[in-house]
Protein backbone atom coordinates (compact mmCIF):
# COMPACT_ATOMS: atom_id res chain seq x y z
CA UNK A 1 0.00 0.00 0.00
CA UNK A 2 1.48 3.78 -0.87
CA UNK A 3 0.21 6.70 0.92
CA UNK A 4 1.51 10.21 0.68
CA UNK A 5 3.17 11.14 4.00
CA UNK A 6 4.50 14.08 6.27
CA UNK A 7 6.73 14.27 8.47
CA UNK A 8 6.47 16.51 11.70
CA UNK A 9 7.97 19.90 12.27
CA UNK A 10 10.79 19.07 14.08
CA UNK A 11 12.05 16.47 11.74
CA UNK A 12 11.65 18.71 8.59
CA UNK A 13 10.77 21.98 7.37
CA UNK A 14 6.89 23.05 6.05
CA UNK A 15 9.10 24.26 2.51
CA UNK A 16 11.05 21.00 2.40
CA UNK A 17 7.75 18.96 2.71
CA UNK A 18 6.14 21.23 -0.23
CA UNK A 19 9.14 21.03 -2.49
CA UNK A 20 9.85 16.98 -1.81
CA UNK A 21 7.14 15.20 -1.53
CA UNK A 22 7.03 11.80 0.04
CA UNK A 23 5.30 8.62 -0.50
CA UNK A 24 4.99 5.21 1.75
CA UNK A 25 6.23 2.28 -0.51
CA UNK A 26 7.84 -1.27 0.37
CA UNK A 27 10.93 -1.16 -2.00
CA UNK A 28 13.55 -3.89 -0.90
CA UNK A 29 17.03 -1.83 -0.22
CA UNK A 30 20.29 -3.53 0.26
CA UNK A 31 22.41 -1.10 2.10
CA UNK A 32 25.93 -0.74 2.80
CA UNK A 33 28.26 1.14 5.20
CA UNK A 34 32.35 -0.39 5.10
CA UNK A 35 32.22 -4.30 5.26
CA UNK A 36 28.72 -4.25 6.71
CA UNK A 37 26.01 -5.11 4.01
CA UNK A 38 22.12 -5.33 5.34
CA UNK A 39 19.02 -5.99 3.75
CA UNK A 40 15.69 -3.65 5.00
CA UNK A 41 13.06 -1.92 2.90
CA UNK A 42 11.97 1.74 2.16
CA UNK A 43 9.46 2.44 4.12
CA UNK A 44 9.03 6.08 2.06
CA UNK A 45 11.05 7.78 -0.66
CA UNK A 46 10.89 11.48 -2.25
CA UNK A 47 13.09 12.81 -4.61
CA UNK A 48 15.90 13.74 -1.93
CA UNK A 49 15.76 10.61 0.43
CA UNK A 50 14.33 7.73 1.80
CA UNK A 51 13.54 6.49 5.72
CA UNK A 52 14.57 2.50 5.97
CA UNK A 53 13.00 0.54 8.71
CA UNK A 54 15.25 -1.06 10.85
CA UNK A 55 15.52 -1.99 14.52
CA UNK A 56 19.02 -1.43 14.06
CA UNK A 57 19.76 2.04 12.42
CA UNK A 58 22.57 3.15 11.51
CA UNK A 59 24.78 6.43 13.32
CA UNK A 60 23.78 10.37 12.13
CA UNK A 61 26.60 10.55 9.90
CA UNK A 62 27.14 7.19 7.99
CA UNK A 63 27.60 7.14 4.69
CA UNK A 64 25.75 4.12 3.02
CA UNK A 65 25.94 2.59 -0.46
CA UNK A 66 21.89 2.15 -1.75
CA UNK A 67 20.42 -0.39 -3.83
CA UNK A 68 17.38 -0.67 -4.96
CA UNK A 69 14.31 -1.39 -7.20
CA UNK A 70 11.00 -0.96 -7.53
CA UNK A 71 9.91 -3.98 -9.89
CA UNK A 72 12.13 -7.37 -8.66
CA UNK A 73 10.34 -8.62 -11.74
CA UNK A 74 12.48 -5.78 -13.58
CA UNK A 75 15.61 -7.22 -15.59
CA UNK A 76 17.33 -3.47 -15.31
CA UNK A 77 20.27 -2.96 -13.22
CA UNK A 78 18.75 -2.03 -9.33
CA UNK A 79 19.41 1.79 -8.95
CA UNK A 80 22.88 1.79 -6.82
CA UNK A 81 22.92 5.80 -4.97
CA UNK A 82 25.21 6.98 -2.00
CA UNK A 83 23.39 8.61 1.00
CA UNK A 84 24.42 9.55 4.56
CA UNK A 85 21.95 9.03 7.96
CA UNK A 86 20.76 12.24 8.63
CA UNK A 87 18.21 11.36 11.52
CA UNK A 88 17.29 8.23 13.56
CA UNK A 89 14.66 6.97 15.58
CA UNK A 90 15.71 4.13 17.28
CA UNK A 91 14.25 1.15 18.91
CA UNK A 92 13.06 1.76 22.46
CA UNK A 93 13.05 -1.35 25.21
CA UNK A 94 9.46 0.16 26.58
CA UNK A 95 8.04 -1.10 22.92
CA UNK A 96 6.76 3.01 22.46
CA UNK A 97 8.36 3.06 19.23
CA UNK A 98 6.62 0.73 16.59
CA UNK A 99 8.71 2.61 13.53
CA UNK A 100 12.05 2.41 14.01
CA UNK A 101 14.87 3.30 11.22
CA UNK A 102 16.72 5.88 9.70
CA UNK A 103 16.84 8.94 7.10
CA UNK A 104 19.28 8.32 4.22
CA UNK A 105 19.40 11.84 2.41
CA UNK A 106 20.47 10.95 -1.00
CA UNK A 107 24.05 12.64 -1.39
CA UNK A 108 26.28 13.13 -5.00
CA UNK A 109 23.62 12.16 -7.33
CA UNK A 110 24.90 13.03 -10.99
CA UNK A 111 21.92 14.56 -13.41
CA UNK A 112 21.42 10.98 -14.36
CA UNK A 113 21.21 9.55 -11.19
CA UNK A 114 18.93 12.23 -10.00
CA UNK A 115 16.77 11.74 -13.22
CA UNK A 116 15.99 7.98 -11.89
CA UNK A 117 15.41 9.00 -8.43
CA UNK A 118 12.71 11.28 -10.01
CA UNK A 119 11.29 7.96 -12.30
CA UNK A 120 10.95 5.81 -9.61
CA UNK A 121 9.58 8.74 -6.91
CA UNK A 122 6.80 9.23 -10.16
CA UNK A 123 6.35 5.26 -10.08
CA UNK A 124 5.92 4.83 -6.82
CA UNK A 125 3.74 8.33 -7.02
CA UNK A 126 1.80 6.83 -9.69
CA UNK A 127 1.33 3.68 -8.14
CA UNK A 128 -0.01 5.83 -5.03
CA UNK A 129 -2.53 7.53 -7.13
CA UNK A 130 -3.90 4.33 -8.81
CA UNK A 131 -4.27 3.12 -5.51
CA UNK A 132 -6.55 5.50 -4.23
CA UNK A 133 -8.52 5.30 -7.47
CA UNK A 134 -9.05 2.12 -6.84
CA UNK A 135 -9.66 2.66 -3.24
CA UNK A 136 -12.71 5.66 -4.37
CA UNK A 137 -13.84 2.91 -6.73
CA UNK A 138 -14.38 0.04 -4.32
Amino acid sequence: MVHKIDKPESEESAADRRVHQRFETAIAVDYASGETFLFAYLQNISEMGIFIRTDHPAPIGTCLRLRFQVDPDDKADPLTLDGEVTWVNPLRASGDNLNPGMGVRFSQLTPDKREQVVSLVRTVAYLHQDEDEHDADA
